[in-house]
């Protein structure tokens, strides 16, 4: 995510959606709530994404491919469908390194949950598992970017196996992100259903750390205004509450997460977009942005702020 301490920049229009005049009540998940109620599954994820072994999960690097390996396992063990086009979707792409750009094989994962009310329409669920490796020695594990969002999405996933959707859903771990938004780049530019079946992109990115402010931001709702209304139903948890922003063109420079993570690349072919992630930290892209530091009450709570949201917006969406 926003990855500047590295030198490892990203990438740089909206389509506007038609608003309904009213939202729909925010209904409490309950039945979902109860199916994670220790959260152990949450944080063993998060726990192993993120341990040495991984070896920060660079593009193309063999801790990459045993994330990989990890995340099919996952998705596998939830009874998650593969897409239309398949379980993976490689790609080869020019990306940015810390001395320049070289060429990377990346793997996206893709898995297929169908909605129960609107099954031609698609929430492409993204949240980027590849980090920046091993730097000078050092192993960048990190926790929070992204093994925290792969691991709040794999939640959702166990949520949605156990109540539904209204809408399909892909659920998308992309590949490549820190090199340049890659994976999310060729997803888009060769989807496993067409451009027009998809009703918007969640983006999670960085959603572990928000002890800082007690807030995860969404970022999204200043291009398409019609999100927010239904968003300000979800209720605060006791840690985390939403907040809205980063996204005017009065937010400048790294205060601005329009295209700050893979959210960009469908923002860019015209989709409707949002992206949950914290503020940064101390850790953000260095090496110590390990398990350790994670506080599992507020990485709880900011994944049920995560996936209160998703079933708002997909009881609203498409009405």
């Amino acid at each position: 995510m926003r990855p500047v301490l590295v030198s490892l920049s990203v990438i740089a229009a909206a389509l506007t959606l038609a608003a309904c005049e009213t939202t729909a009540p925010v209904a409490n998940d309950t039945a979902a709530v109860t199916v994670s109620a220790d959260y152990a599954q949450l944080m063993d994820d998060l726990r192993i994404l993120s341990a040495d072994d991984m070896q920060g999960r660079d593009t193309g690097s063999e801790g990459g491919a045993k994330a990989r390996d990890y995340i099919v396992g996952r998705l596998e063990a939830l009874g998650v469908q593969p897409s239309p086009m398949g379980r993976l979707q490689p790609w080869e792409m020019l990306g940015r390194t810390r001395e320049g750009t070289k060429t990377y094989n990346g793997t996206n994962i893709i898995g297929v949950i169908p909605g129960t009310r609107v099954g031609d329409k698609y929430i492409v669920v993204t949240a980027h598992y590849d980090h920046v490796g091993v730097n000078d020695g050092q192993i960048f594990n990190g926790a929070d970017d992204n093994a925290s969002g792969v691991a709040t999405m794999l939640e959702l996933a166990k949520r949605l196996k156990a109540n539904p959707p209204e809408h399909s859903v892909l659920i998308v771990a992309l590949d490549g992100e820190e090199r340049g938004l890659l994976g999310a780049k060729h997803f888009v530019e060769a989807p496993p259903v067409p451009l027009h079946a998809i009703s918007m992109n969640l983006n999670f990115d960085m959603t572990a750390r928000a002890d800082s402010d007690g807030k995860l931001w969404v970022t999204g709702t200043y291009q398409h205004p019609y999100f927010r209304p239904v968003l300000d139903q979800v209720p605060a948890r006791p840690n985390v509450a939403l907040a809205f922003g980063k996204d005017t063109p009065q937010d400048e420079g790294a205060d601005n997460w329009v295209e700050a993570s893979d959210h960009a690349a469908f923002h860019r072919a015209g989709l409707p977009f949002l992206y949950f992630g914290v503020n940064y930290h101390p850790d953000y892209h260095r090496p110590s942005d390990d398990f350790e530091k994670v506080n599992p009450a507020v990485f709880q709570d900011s994944t049920e702020l995560a996936i209160a949201g998703f079933r708002a917006l997909d009881r609203w969406l498409d009405q």
